[in-house]
């Protein structure tokens, strides 16, 4: 027998403003058809009077009601973010302390941008499989509107706010692919590649949290490739084929990333989850909100393999396999 992580609860929270393509138009010189032609976004949620904090405790509190147990039964928060409250301290404390999670119960943020959610899976699923917990709530939240240059058509055209969350449980399997739950996962990193995406500011630089920067043609020419490998990686890992899954959902940045590693994969477009339509780019967000609502509008059902891919600054990148 071996012990798994299985994923027993889902949620997620958007903030309720909309900015569609044709408001941006208003702002900065753009259009609807040249921000949709070029990243396949039409529209994103912006965070008015919610801070990040307040947009992780509704996604997690949404997750812990769909996994049908108590905050108190919850061993440790990880919380993927770069759009902290405070710098310190960690924003996963002030969402435990919001939620009442039992004093002792460890609370920490990662920031590996928009691979913040898979490194935090990974650290959830091995600290269950070590036997050091048995429950795990693990959150991608992010208000990347904080951050973004409003002038700056090529990337505040981007990224949107909002949250994902999953509820991880240690249970007994049999230690094969047949098993439900977490199956394999991967992390990577080049830091060489530091300058090509990050904002441009920072506590011991500027003193200030700066606005996102980013070399486009770098950034796309490794996440295809990224992608896929993490993609790869985390199937080879669990002993499993791209025939057998189900789904691949990639970090949601841009469509014609998305469309260049289903190819490189060889997955036909009914196996890709796409959700940047209408949410954008939100960073450690992406993967757990795309998850929670693909679950809850009946797209994603109980035993489906499904394939999380990411990559962001850093680099950053990495994969898992999940049986549902």
């Amino acid at each position: 027998m071996s012990i798994r992580s299985e994923i027993i609860g889902f949620g997620h929270y958007l903030p309720s403003k909309v900015l569609t393509n044709d408001d941006l138009s208003n702002m900065v010189e753009t259009s609807d058809e040249w921000i949709r032609t070029r990243t396949g976004i039409l529209s994103r949620h912006i965070a008015q009077d919610e801070t990040t904090s307040v947009i992780a405790e509704n996604a997690a509190l949404m997750a812990i009601k769909n996994a049908g147990i108590s905050v108190q039964d919850v061993d440790l928060l990880i919380l993927a973010t770069v759009t902290t409250d405070n710098t310190t301290p960690s924003t996963a404390a002030k969402v435990a302390r919001n939620l009442n999670m039992r004093a002792g119960a460890p609370a920490f943020d990662i920031s590996a941008a928009c691979s913040g959610f898979v490194y935090a899976l990974t650290m959830a699923d091995n600290m269950i499989r070590l036997g050091q917990i048995k429950t795990a709530v693990v959150i991608g939240a992010e208000t990347l509107s904080k951050i973004v240059d409003w002038t700056d058509r090529n990337t505040c055209v981007l990224f949107g706010d909002g949250g994902g969350a999953v509820v991880l449980r240690a249970k007994e399997g049999k230690g094969d692919n047949t098993d439900t739950g977490v199956l394999s996962t991967c992390i990577f990193a080049d830091g060489s590649m530091y300058d090509n995406l990050k904002t441009t500011g920072g506590v011991s630089t500027t003193q200030n949290a700066g606005v996102v920067f980013m070399n486009g043609k770098e950034v796309f020419k490794y996440a295809v490739g990224s992608l896929s490998q993490a993609a790869e990686t985390a199937m080879k890992n669990a002993g499993i084929s791209k025939d057998e899954i189900n789904w691949l959902i990639p970090h949601q940045a841009n469509i014609r990333i998305i469309e260049s590693v289903r190819e490189k994969l060889d997955l036909p477009e009914n196996k890709v989850i796409i959700s940047l339509d209408h949410h954008g780019n939100t960073s450690a967000a992406s993967i757990p909100l795309a998850l929670s609502e693909n679950i809850a509008n009946g797209v994603l059902k109980k035993g489906d393999l499904v394939v999380l891919t990411a990559m962001g600054a850093g680099f950053t990148w990495g994969g898992a396999v999940v049986r549902l």
